[in-house]
C-alpha cells in the first residue's frame, strides 16, 4: 500500500465499504480492505494508507469500542469526515437453502442486537456466532462453515450467496456513523455545521469530577452530542471519556472549552473538527449558538478587560 490509498474495514462487501465509497475522493484512491479496525488504522499510523474510513458509533448498540480504544491510544490521529450509513441487513445464503435449513447465523458482534427480535421471531432456535465483520461472515457462510450471515444484501454477488430475506432490522432507522481517520494536521475549514471530537482522562475521582470536565462545555454554550465512558486500563475506576459536541476548533467558544479542559484534566487528546454528516448546502442546519458565546462576543468581552486594565473602562 501506499499514501494513495484508503483503508477500511474489511473484507469486500462490509458495510464499511459501502459508507467509503459515498465519499467523492474515494473514487481518486484505491480502496483497500483491512482484517480489522486496528489494522485499518495502525496502516495510515505507518504511512501504508492517507486515511481509514472506520465505524465509531450506532445508533441501537452505541460505541464501537475497538474504534473508540484505537483513537484513544497509540499514536494520534484525527478525524477529518464523518459518513451517515443507514443499516438494513439481509439473511444472506448458500444457493438452495431454506428458513428451515438455518441452524448456524453468524456476523459482526454489533449486527446481532439490531436482529435480535427478528431471530427470536423467525430463527428461535438457530445458533449465533460471531465474525470479524458482517461481510467475512458472508464469506463463512459460502466456505460452508455457517449456514446464513447477516450482511448487507450488496455483498451476496461477491461470496456467491442469496439473499433470503432483506430488509432486517429490530429498529428501522438504525444508522451507524463512520469516521475518515488520517494522520494529525491542521483541521478543516469552518462550515457552520461542524463536530470536534475528543478523549478526556480525569485527573482523579472525586465527587463532582465528571461534574466538572461537562461544566467546561455548559459554561461557553458547548453542546454535547455523544460522551462515552471507555475503561483505562489501568484498574477499577479509571476511565477516560469519548466525547463529540457541536462546533470548530476555530469556534471561540470551543477553543475556550479545550483549554479549560486542559486546565483541570491531565490529559486530553483532540481528535478533530471536521462537517457533520449532511453538512453540504441543504443539509444540515448550521450549528446553533447561544447568545453571549458567539466570537464575537468573546472579543467584545476581551476588549472591555483590556480597558479596565488600562483604567478606561
Amino acid at each position: 500500500m501506499s499514501a494513495s490509498h484508503y483503508a477500511y474495514l474489511g473484507p469486500e462487501g462490509t458495510f464499511t465499504e459501502a459508507a467509503l465509497r459515498t465519499l467523492p475522493e474515494a473514487a481518486t484512491r484505491e480502496l483497500v480492505p483491512m482484517v480489522s479496525v486496528p489494522a485499518a488504522l495502525d496502516a495510515v499510523r505507518g504511512g501504508e494508507a492517507a486515511a481509514a474510513l472506520v465505524p465509531i458509533e450506532n445508533s441501537v448498540e452505541g460505541g464501537v469500542t475497538a474504534t473508540l480504544d484505537e483513537l484513544a491510544t497509540g499514536a494520534p490521529l484525527m478525524i477529518y469526515r464523518e459518513v451517515l450509513l443507514r443499516i438494513a441487513f439481509a439473511l444472506l445464503v448458500r444457493p438452495g437453502t431454506r428458513l428451515s435449513d438455518i441452524k448456524t447465523v453468524t456476523g459482526h458482534p454489533v449486527a446481532q442486537p439490531q436482529v435480535r427480535k427478528w431471530l427470536a421471531a423467525h430463527l428461535p432456535d438457530a445458533q449465533w456466532e460471531s465474525a470479524a465483520s458482517n461481510a467475512d461472515g458472508a464469506r463463512l457462510v459460502r466456505d460452508g462453515r455457517y449456514d446464513a450471515a447477516f450482511a448487507g444484501e450488496f455483498a451476496a454477488p461477491t461470496y456467491g450467496l442469496e439473499p433470503l430475506v432483506t430488509d432486517i432490522h429490530d429498529a428501522r432507522n438504525a444508522e451507524t456513523r463512520f469516521v475518515l481517520a488520517g494522520r494529525p494536521a491542521r483541521p478543516a475549514a469552518r462550515t457552520g455545521a461542524d463536530r470536534t471530537s475528543l478523549v478526556v482522562w480525569l485527573r482523579d475521582d472525586h465527587p463532582g469530577a465528571l461534574m466538572e470536565l461537562l461544566q467546561e462545555f455548559s459554561a461557553r454554550g458547548v453542546n454535547l452530542t455523544w460522551i462515552e465512558s471507555r475503561p483505562t486500563g489501568e484498574g477499577m475506576g479509571r476511565y477516560c471519556f469519548s466525547i463529540d459536541c457541536e462546533g470548530h476548533i476555530g469556534d471561540r467558544r470551543v477553543a475556550e472549552t479545550l483549554m479549560g479542559l486542559k486546565r483541570i484534566c491531565p490529559n486530553v487528546r483532540f481528535l478533530g473538527s471536521y462537517p457533520r454528516a449532511g453538512a453540504e448546502p441543504g443539509g444540515v442546519p448550521q450549528t446553533a449558538v447561544r447568545p453571549g458565546t458567539a466570537d464575537a462576543d468573546y472579543v467584545a468581552a476581551a476588549e472591555w478587560l483590556a480597558r479596565c486594565q488600562d483604567g478606561r473602562a
